[in-house]
């Protein structure tokens, strides 16, 4: 009896019996037994568990299926029949289950969400598909908060926090700045697992404006973006100074640098915590750490170690990745984060769940009447799933009784089937994580034995090599195999061959009397099939003649030989490798039936040569080294560039050709590949050699073209792949004949420089391009619209005419045509000028202004008549300025006008930056190329009230133990008319923290204002601020403290405090204390030794740097004017607020004064040449003198009140 032996994976699977040990059977894929054969449904497609969907598209859930006959198709939704016939929205592709709801024509993705599952049925049974969860995808809005400015010191720890909207699936998290530029991270500023970011410890780099957060939701394509966070990190030199500023010269603190401090956790918190994570995920540990230094994160996992080829570290080594993690993954892992003065960790408790996975899926059953068999289900998880059954979609408790059947847990046992106990079974496992549903069918057929490998097939093996006679078959009952060879032989039950399960023969040493002819016999109770198939044995391929090693000199040539021996029924085809790759496609190899011959070997042909002899069922190689070694040494060639020509000749001179002749020099080793020739101009530029051709390196004679007029020489160099050799001798001279001109000037113009004049210009030939002696040239002109003749005249040597008593701007034709003692050259081409241009005669008339808002006005004109213009129109010019209320006279020494230009022919532009509630005057100017015309009548207009500045100086005198008294100067540019001021304080604890603020109106006639019932030796922060009918002007803030009570110390700043004011201290008589005395007594003497040095130096004919004070404090009014790419910005008189710069001083009267400061215009213009677009946006500037604005200096640098916050957020 042949031995049975089971194939490698990836032949045909079988089942066996669980009580009979027979062989279930699996239907064969091919297509004509499907074709005949019954086949219950089998789910071939379906849509995902989760099923996420775009709500801007179709819906289309997916449902596909095979069996004979084809399955019909039903849906459920939400556990109940679904009928898409009553839903004119939802369609079912025809022939299949796939459903498509049309909801981009109407309807809501959301109305369709919820739980489907798909049925296919046919009469031997019906498949599920899983439960498929429909939910459209979501992008939600970020919350509206309001967000603080952050201010800290250098050094601290920060995190910004992201909290972005639940979205579905959840988005994906990054911080950008307002120009959509990532925002640098390292071991110092990160991003977290949950969006925040993370600052070990902040620098002053870190202060900007704008750290947003971004919520890319990828299933939608779209971004949601937080509102900025504004940081702003205070240096220790910026304390100092802040500090200094603002105490008395008998006390003197500083801000200590942030002291460096060990690590401590931001994320996550305590000691310890949990993490769960499920079978197969990527498990994400984090651990961030602040500190100064910056902390270092090191992982390590308690009694065990970190898997290799599953471990990752990102965002900097603080977070560990461990993907395709398993229930071995389990245990408890430890971060550490250590810098230079200590270390601390957090313990991670992880456990791996799992949500069921197969063991071991059902598979399909094909079994005849009256067989035996099993479906078996078996998955794990963790908890361990529960397994249940379901026949045709019904569970098996409630579905139609079989009596072949029998449940025994993750079994199903079949007994004794019949036709009737076809049906598709589905096995559910599930936890509380998850499920799994497989579909597997019982098809009870009675069919004869089928063989499906083809009749006759002819197989070639070689010698002494495994034979495979293929067999495959199909029947139910599963038939029985053998095997016979020749016509009439027996079975065939030797040891020599090995019968397979699958139905195929193996000779596994196939020998020449193995050929011959093979009969496979199936066999089972409905009957018997049989194919023939046949064998043939051949002979192996062999290298008789292997190629040998050698060793060869350089350039010289080596063979190499391989003869072959082999079966004379296969054909042979034998390939040469040289070091495993393709010979080089070079001429110098050459293949010749059994041998391989190389030309002139050069180095880079030493290496391996295999021979590789290849057959349709075999193949054989044998290889060489061939070594190059260096040959004789014998002289170096010389190889440099050619040598120079020599002995050239000129022949045929005619009067514009020539041809000239040379003898070549050396090549040096290196063909000339070409000549190039040159020339010299003797008479007009003498000593400059030109570039006249090239020729091929074969030629020695080349025709010249030649110019009139030119006294020639030429010369001849050699150029090789080595460069260009020296020029040759010169030839002799050859001067041609003189002739007319070819060409006329060039860029001629005409252009008047006065009104009564024109100036014609143009480029003059050179000496080459005169073609003869007595170069001149004819200018000619007449007016483009009148009827005179040309008038012309013949000058030499220049480039430049000018007509004199000509009308204003008037259109002229103008031609220049040179000339010589031979003749004219060709008919010049004509150019149109204009005579020259006058001051415009007319004003622009019906001036208007529109007054937009306080700050921006509108001006309309007629414009003037061309014929006025007298020029070419430049634009029209706005002068405009501070008038008089009541009156247009102007003392020019205190009034300075501000001009604008508009380019072109517009009659209308936009005046910005003008004064609220003022009293304006303008008038309109048209511009030619010569100027201005006359100004149009004065305009004048009034300006609406605005937002008033910040009140000019704020000081706090009288400080008693409950009370404070407030002084104050009033607006420098109320912009209106006053209605009230507001007060607004708080009191600062001792930890700089803001207490309740309370708000108080003034009346506006005040300028001095006194708060009772304070708290004693309590400090407080003070905005104060005007208000006209417009609204609230800029704030201006000032800080003071209530004198102590008795006993304790006045002004004492605690050292830690960052920054401050100086504080107004209870009242005692110094100059009776001993240390005021000798500290006046210090003063004196020191300013007396300053007096002493001054008169000095001033002897000695020392100069003060009065140049340098001069420019240190410039005239405001000269001040250089920035520019601006000239479109209209909002107009507001709002001042920003700005902290104090580095080393600025308050005055010692405690007042922050506020400068005057015109608003700007730099945003719009260009001076004079200031223009506008046509759509009216700003595209010039001012010519007139305005203050540069100087920097603010009148706020804390400590952190911004909440009305700063409130008021500076965007």
């Amino acid at each position: 009896m042949p031995k049975k032996k089971r194939l490698p994976a990836g032949r045909v699977a079988l089942i066996l019996f669980l009580c009979q040990m027979i062989s279930a059977l699996e239907v064969p894929l091919d297509p004509k037994l499907l074709e005949d054969l019954v086949q219950p449904p089998t789910i071939t497609q379906q849509s995902p568990k989760d099923y996420i969907i775009d709500p801007r598209e179709n819906i289309v859930i997916q449902c596909e299926a095979k069996g004979k006959p084809p399955p019909s198709f039903s849906w459920t939704r939400n556990g109940t029949h679904f009928d898409i016939d009553k839903d004119p929205l939802v369609t079912m592709k025809p022939g299949s289950g796939t459903l498509t709801i049309n909801i981009m024509s109407e309807g809501k993705a959301e109305t369709y969400e919820g739980v489907y599952q798909c049925t296919a049925r046919n009469e031997r049974g019906a498949a599920i598909s899983n439960n498929i969860v429909v939910r459209p995808s979501r992008s939600p809005l970020w919350t509206k908060e309001k967000l603080e400015p952050i201010t800290l010191r250098n050094g601290q720890s920060l995190v910004l926090p992201c909290r972005p909207p639940l979205g579905l699936p959840p988005p994906i998290i990054f911080w950008m700045d307002n120009s959509f530029q990532r925002l640098p991270q390292s071991e110092r500023v990160s991003q977290g697992l949950n969006g925040d970011l993370y600052f070990s410890n902040v620098l002053p780099e870190d202060t900007r404006e704008d750290y947003i957060c971004y919520a890319r939701f990828n299933h939608t394509q779209t971004i949601q973006q937080k509102q900025p966070i504004s940081v702003k990190v205070i240096s220790v030199d910026e304390l100092n100074d802040t500090i200094a500023a603002n105490l008395s010269d008998t006390e003197f603190y500083s801000a200590k640098p942030n002291r460096e401090r060990p690590p401590t956790f931001l994320t996550p918190e305590g000691n310890t915590s949990n993490k769960e994570e499920l079978r197969g995920n990527v498990l994400s540990l984090e651990c961030i750490a602040e500190g100064l230094p910056t902390p270092v994160i090191y992982w390590i996992k308690e009694d065990g170690t970190l898997p290799t080829n599953r471990t990752f570290y990102r965002n900097f080594k603080k977070t560990l990745q461990i993907i395709q993690v398993s229930e071995a993954d389990s245990g408890n892992y430890q971060c550490i984060a250590k810098n230079a003065l200590g270390a601390i960790h957090h313990t991670i408790s992880v456990t791996v769940k799992a949500a069921p996975y197969w063991i071991l899926a059902p598979q399909n059953l094909v079994l005849s009447p009256g067989e035996d068999g099993s479906l078996i289900c078996r998955a794990n998880g963790n908890p361990k799933p529960r397994i249940s059954w379901l026949s045709n979609g019904v569970p098996i408790e409630i579905a139609p009784d079989d009596p072949s059947r029998k449940i025994d847990g993750d079994t199903i046992i079949f007994s004794n089937v019949q036709e009737r106990s076809s049906a598709v079974y589905q096995c559910n496992a599930s936890n509380e994580y998850g499920y799994l549903l497989a579909n597997a069918f019982v098809n009870v057929l009675a069919e004869p034995p089928r063989i499906l490998t083809s009749a006759n097939t002819l197989y070639q093996v070689i010698a002494n090599r495994p034979a495979l006679l293929d067999c495959a078959f199909f029947g139910s009952p599963l038939p029985t195999i053998e095997w016979f060879k020749g016509a009439k032989g027996s079975a065939l039950r030797d040891d020599i061959y090995v019968l397979h399960e699958n139905g195929t023969l193996e000779i596994p040493v196939a020998q020449k009397d193995s050929t011959g002819t093979y009969t496979c016999v199936a066999r089972n109770k409905l009957g018997m099939a049989k194919n023939e198939v046949h064998l043939e044995i051949k002979d192996p391929t062999r290298i008789i003649k292997q190629p040998e090693y050698a060793v060869v000199q350089r350039g010289s040539t080596v063979s190499f030989e391989c003869k072959v021996k082999h079966d004379h029924t296969l054909t042979l085809t034998i390939t040469w490798l040289k070091d495993n790759g393709e010979l080089p496609s070079d001429g110098r190899f050459t293949v010749d039936k059994d041998h391989l011959e190389v030309a002139d070997v050069r180095d880079s042909d030493g290496g391996a040569y295999t021979c590789v002899a290849n057959t349709t069922l075999d193949m054989v190689s044998a290889s060489a080294v061939l070594s190059v070694v260096a040959p004789t040494p014998t002289p170096a060639p010389i190889y440099d560039v050619p040598n120079p020509p020599f002995d050239l000749e000129l022949t045929d001179q005619l009067d514009k050709s020539v041809q000239l002749s040379w003898t070549p020099g050396d090549d040096n080793n290196r063909p000339i590949t070409k000549f190039i020739i040159e020339y010299e101009d003797a008479m007009h530029e003498a000593g400059l050699w030109h570039h006249q051709t090239e020729v091929s390196g074969m030629q020695t004679t080349a025709q010249l073209k030649l110019s009139p007029y030119v006294n020639y020489s030429f010369r001849v160099m050699a150029v090789n792949s080595l460069g260009r050799s020296l020029p040759s001798e010169p030839s002799e001279q050859y001067l041609t004949k003189a002739a007319e001109p070819d060409t006329n000037p060039t860029a001629v113009e005409g252009l008047g420089s006065e009104p009564d004049n024109l100036v014609i210009t143009w480029k003059p030939l050179n000496g080459f391009e005169s073609n003869g002696p007595g170069l001149q040239y004819k200018v000619s002109w007449r007016q483009k619209d009148g009827d005179d003749e040309w008038a012309s005249v013949v000058v030499a040597n220049v480039s430049k005419y000018i007509v004199s008593g000509t009308p204003t701007f008037v259109p002229y034709l103008v031609k220049v045509q040179a000339l010589n003692d031979v003749g004219f050259a060709p008919e010049p081409a004509v150019v149109m000028g204009h005579s020259g241009e006058d001051l415009p005669m007319v004003a622009p008339g019906n001036v208007r202004v529109n007054v937009v808002n306080s700050t921006l006005a509108e001006v309309h004109w007629d414009p003037v008549p061309l014929k006025s213009i007298r020029g070419h129109l430049q634009g029209y010019r706005i002068y405009y300025w501070k008038a008089q209320e009541g009156s247009l006279k102007r003392n020019r020494r205190h009034i300075e006008k501000k001009i604008l230009t508009f380019q072109g022919s517009k009659t209308h532009g936009m005046l910005p930056g003008l004064e609220p509630f003022s009293h304006y005057a303008l008038n309109v100017r048209v511009v030619n190329g010569k100027g201005e015309g006359p100004a149009s009548p004065d305009r004048v207009f009034n300006t609406p009230e605005g937002v008033p500045s910040a009140p000019s100086s704020l000081k706090i005198i009288n400080p008693t133990l409950d009370s404070l008294t407030l002084e104050w100067d009033p607006p420098s540019r109320p912009n209106g008319i006053l209605t009230e001021y507001t007060l607004k304080y708080q009191p600062i604890n001792s930890t700089h923290e803001l207490g309740p603020l309370v708000d108080l109106k003034i009346p506006a006639n005040k300028t001095r204002w006194t708060l009772k019932n304070l708290n004693f030796s309590t400090r407080y922060k003070f905005y104060f601020y005007a208000q006209t009918a417009a609204g609230s002007g800029s704030q201006i803030t000032e800080e003071a403290v209530t004198t102590v009570d008795e006993g304790k110390l006045a002004g004492i700043l605690p050292p830690d405090v960052g920054a401050g004011k100086a504080m107004a201290s209870r009242q005692v008589d110094i100059a009776t204390q001993g240390w005021f005395i000798g500290l006046m007594c210090a003063v004196a003497l020191l300013i007396l030794i300053l007096l002493i040095v001054c008169f000095i130096r001033r002897n000695k004919g020392g100069k003060y740097p009065v140049k340098e004070k001069e420019d240190a404090h410039a005239d405001p009014e000269i001040q250089p004017m920035k520019e601006d790419d000239g479109t209209f910005g909002e107009y507001s008189d709002a001042e920003d607020h700005k902290p104090l710069k580095k080393g600025s001083r308050t005055p010692s009267d405690r007042t922050v004064k506020k400068e005057d400061s015109d608003d700007s215009l730099v945003d719009y213009g260009e001076g004079v040449n200031g223009q506008f677009n046509e759509d009216g946006s700003f595209i010039g500037q001012y010519s007139g003198k305005k203050e540069k604005e100087p920097a603010e200096g009148n706020e804390s640098s400590e952190a911004p009140s909440p009305v700063n916050a409130m008021n500076s957020f965007v």
